[in-house]
């Protein structure tokens, strides 16, 4: 309505030269009975036309010829109108303003209809615009009602009042609604059609027990006598919400049973009793009874009543039990699940009477035995332990039967404890072992060289073998790396394991290895002493020469050199062989590891042995400068022997 009020002046402003003769007004309005109705009116005429005595407008009802008399609303001349109209019209509007807004109060359902606009500007410029408004009188208010009601669905119905008469502003209310499950109301004035109307929403949701109830809508004029009321009844669909059946009973080979069947819903369901997959009787009917003759355990089984009315579903079973040695069970497939999922693993079998039920896992009982038909076993959170074969076995006086399936878990990879670098004879040996499922891939990465090593990458003598779920790599390092405060290398390795479910990457600690730290200990001491026997001979022998000669600057001179140099020898030998024995020590090493993990024990070097013997013998070398006489002659004494100067390097 307000909107409408605003419209009509923003109209007025329209260029003449744009529009001939014209009428704007709303195509359908509507009213209470006894009540008011404002119809707004803008029209215009062509700019050349000037009134020469003033503008005048009629109203007609129903027609907007005049020659076929129609009944006169209003007219402006005179207040001649139709019966019906009197004392009821009135034009609100200017028609110098172009207004031909009006006021039709007290009106009845008689005065429903069209309603035209007539312009008389004077002479023959007289024209009935051929636009009307359609009003609509109503003796109640309206309910918009969905076509269907579903039970358990939010509702929203919603009243209508027109709010067109402005000596007067409606009200809505709800009737009977006390019964309803948390009702909520919202109004709101809305436009319609070019019409003001005031609404009223009832939101709620309706249940089964709804159905058939009375609700209505009121609408009234406050300080006034006049309402209006709109009853309507509901009509729940709902599902079906119980299905009775008999109780499972027991019954012998060859006697017959009668199984009943009662659904209530709306509309009324099919009916139909099911046994495993067949249908055996069906019916659209509030009960349906399905009779059994002469039972065989074949007839031994669940009977299922189903109730099915378009709006859903409901069954109800019973168990109907012939005496006969357990079926084989009914089991899930075997399935591959990743670890932390929950499993509901079922057994279902037929026997009479009641076979016992019991889960085995690799042939040890998990769960609970059950006595019933239907065992479910429930693994929460499944963990790696938990892959193998469960088996249900059936049980009673007359026989057993059991039914198995597999499980298998994926899980991401786990290092185990084995996983480290071990100093060798012949270097540093890092192992990486990790189980999982798939099985896991496994990397080593040297980060202070920026290299991965793989399967596809043939350095460090790369070794791997998968057993089973359990991975093993390793690699050999001839590098001696840094030298921590214990002499240690410093090996900075890391393992990275991988598969579907996730990678992991871990530094590997290093461990010594005992035996070959004993030899390195017992060669290293023992070379140190032999070096200390030969530097102390030969300062002894330097010394005595020094005494006898009178000079400390003269060299040494050897009587005999090649008895000298065989004592030197041998103690080179005796180096030699310890050196040997610890080699002898790292070989035996070697053996071991090879008959743990199939290698041929080809290390990588990290130096420090490799060298061992040759860097002691630098302390103690012989230098054989060349025979020379006492006396600077030939190299031979007064007795034709050789002499040799030996110096301490």
């Amino acid at each position: 309505m307000w909107c409408l009020e605003l419209l009509l002046p923003l109209l007025l402003f329209i260029s003449d030269a744009s529009c001939q003769w014209n009428v704007w007004l709303p195509r359908d309005i509507s009213a209470m009975t006894n009540s008011c109705v404002v119809i707004p009116c803008t029209f215009m005429y062509p700019s050349g036309i000037r009134p020469s005595r003033g503008i005048h407008g009629i109203w007609y009802f129903g027609q907007p010829y005049p020659q076929l008399f129609p009944p006169v609303v209003f007219k402006s001349r005179t207040d001649v109108v139709h019966e019906s109209y009197k004392g009821r019209t009135k034009l609100l509007g200017d028609l110098h303003q172009r207004n031909c807004t009006l006021l039709i109060n007290n009106i009845g359902t008689e005065h429903t209809g069209r309603y035209y606009f007539r312009a008389d500007l004077g002479g023959a410029n007289i024209y009935t615009y051929p636009d009307f408004t359609e009003l609509k009188v109503l003796d109640q208010p309206n309910i918009d009602v969905p076509e269907e009601i579903v039970s358990d669905e939010s509702l929203e119905l919603t009243c209508y009042a027109p709010d067109n008469c402005p000596d007067m502003t409606p009200e809505i209310q709800w009737m009977y609604t006390d019964y309803l499950p948390d009702p909520e109301f919202s109004t709101d004035l809305v436009e319609e059609s070019n019409t003001a109307v005031l609404s009223n929403t009832l939101t709620f949701t309706p249940r089964p027990m709804h159905n058939g109830q009375l609700l209505g809508c009121r609408v009234y004029y406050p300080n006034t006598t006049l309402a209006y009321e709109r009853l309507i009844n509901l009509d729940v669909k709902y599902a079906p919400r119980s299905v009775w059946v008999n109780a499972s009973s027991e019954v012998m080979e060859g006697s017959s049973v009668t199984l009943h069947c009662e659904v209530d819903s709306n509309p009324p369901a099919r009916i139909a009793w099911m046994f495993g997959d067949q249908e055996l009787l069906w019916d659209t009917a509030s009960n349906v009874s399905l009779m059994l003759d002469d039972v065989t355990p074949a007839n031994e089984g669940i009977y299922t009543c189903v109730g099915d009315n378009g709006y859903g579903i409901m069954n109800t079973s019973l168990y109907l039990a012939v005496k006969y040695p357990p079926h084989e069970p009914m089991v899930n497939d075997s399935i591959t699940v990743v670890e932390g999922t929950t499993l509901a693993l079922h057994c279902s079998t037929r026997g009479s009477p009641a076979p016992t039920l019991t889960w085995l896992k690799d042939g040890q009982l998990v769960g609970t035995i059950t006595a019933d038909e239907l065992s479910v076993l429930t693994i929460a959170e499944i963990t790696p332990q938990g892959d193998g074969q469960y088996r249900c076995l059936a049980e009673n006086e007359h026989g057993r039967a059991s039914s198995s399936l597999n499980i298998t878990v994926e899980y991401a990879p786990v290092l185990l404890e084995e996983s480290k670098c071990t100093v060798v004879r012949e270097g540093v040996q890092c192992v990486c072992m990790a189980t999982g499922n798939p099985e896991p891939t496994i990397e080593f990465y040297l980060p202070d060289l920026n290299i991965t090593i793989n399967e596809t990458d043939g350095r460090y003598n790369f070794y791997t073998h998968t057993d089973g779920h359990t991975s093993t790599g390793m690699i050999k390092l001839r590098e001696k790396g840094e030298r921590v405060d214990n002499g240690s290398p410093a090996v900075n390795v890391h393992c990275s394991i991988s598969n579907a479910y996730g990678r992991e990457s871990i530094l590997l600690e290093l461990q010594q290895e005992k035996k070959y730290m004993m030899a390195v200990i017992v060669g290293t001491i023992g070379g140190v002493a032999v070096i200390a026997f030969i530097i102390a001979a030969v300062r002894y022998v330097g010394h005595n020469n020094k005494k006898e000669n009178g000079n400390p600057r003269q060299d040494v001179v050897l009587e005999n050199p090649a008895l000298y140099y065989s004592a030197v020898k041998k103690d080179k030998q005796n180096l030699r062989k310890k050196v040997l024995k610890t080699e002898l020590l790292g070989s035996k090493f070697n053996s071991i590891l090879e008959e743990t993990t199939g290698e041929d024990g080809d290390y990588q070097s990290v130096g420090s042995m490799a060298g061992l013997e040759r860097q002691e013998l630098n302390y103690a070398s012989l230098e054989f400068i060349g025979a020379r006489s006492r006396e600077g002659a030939s190299g031979r004494r007064d007795d034709g022997s050789n002499y040799t100067e030996i110096k301490a390097k």
